[in-house]
């Protein structure tokens, strides 16, 4: 497995990709990720059509017990986002 792309990595390939300084491109990456951001903050789901969608799930408070001890835990409400790939994103990793 090879290691994971980072942030300099994904810019200077979109940067390549679109014939892009990296400036340019640098600021391209930052604005998605903006509004993917923005949209999320907002419970608004987040539909890139092939690639993939972005939702936030809540999860209810509940209560818990610390396994080491068994004494009983609130568990706070919470919110997470998720990500489900689109149909060409599995086709092209598979």
């Amino acid at each position: 497995m090879e290691k994971p792309l980072n942030k300099q990595e994904l810019v200077a390939a979109v940067a390549d990709e679109a014939a892009l300084p990296k400036a340019k491109a640098g600021e391209v990456v930052d604005a998605v990720f903006g509004a993917i951001e923005k949209a999320l903050s907002r419970k608004q789901e987040v539909r890139l059509v092939g690639f993939g969608t972005f939702v936030t799930a809540s999860r209810k408070a509940a209560k818990g017990r610390n396994p080491r001890t068994g004494e009983e835990i609130d568990i706070p409400a919470s919110t997470s986002v998720r990500f489900k790939p689109g149909k060409a994103l599995k086709d092209a990793v598979s």
